[in-house]
């Protein structure tokens, strides 16, 4: 189906929630790695999600002060909030859950179009942004939540019926 052009690489993006109960975005500019007239795609392997306080050094915990939740979305089309997990741009979500008495929960969901162990599995995006959106229940005064999200890809070149197919589908996603 896919041609590897690269080995393996990591793009990172941190998105910085300031407010509890507020939708907070950022993108991924995917421009220099898909390219329509090659029927050059991005492949990703897997995502990661990294929580952090309001600092480097702080936990997140001291950035919520009270049982919450903290939400974060991978997708390949612009939803402008977080979405079901049937949803056909999702490609990756996770949350954080914390129990003030001492319980911290971390989850990332998996699916079944990617993080395969072969060299063809994977989500294939043909897309110019990747779309982060992330949701805190509960902060602190005067702090953050910080997760970066560390995508590890590759670019692969694509036979014209794969792309076009890859392509309507991302259309067809967005109704």
């Amino acid at each position: 189906m896919a041609t590897k052009k690269t080995s393996m690489f990591t793009l990172t993006e941190r998105l910085t929630i300031s407010a509890a109960n507020t939708d907070t975005f950022a993108t991924i500019d995917l421009g220099s790695y898909v390219d329509v007239g090659d029927r050059q795609a991005l492949q990703i392997h897997s995502v990661d999600f990294i929580y952090q306080g309001t600092t480097a050094a702080s936990r997140v915990s001291a950035s919520l002060n009270a049982n919450g939740t903290v939400m974060v979305q991978l997708t390949d089309l612009n939803r402008g909030d977080l979405v079901f997990s049937n949803d056909r741009a999702l490609v990756a979500s996770g949350h954080l859950d914390l129990d003030v008495g001492g319980y911290l929960n971390n989850a990332t969901d998996l699916y079944p179009d990617n993080f395969g162990k072969g060299s063809d599995d994977g989500r294939y995006v043909v897309n110019d942004q990747l779309y982060i959106t992330g949701l805190t229940t509960v902060l602190a005064s005067n702090q953050t939540v910080n997760v970066t999200v560390r995508v590890n890809a590759s670019i692969v070149s694509l036979s014209a019926k794969d792309f076009m197919a890859i392509a309507i589908q991302s259309t067809a996603a967005d109704n």
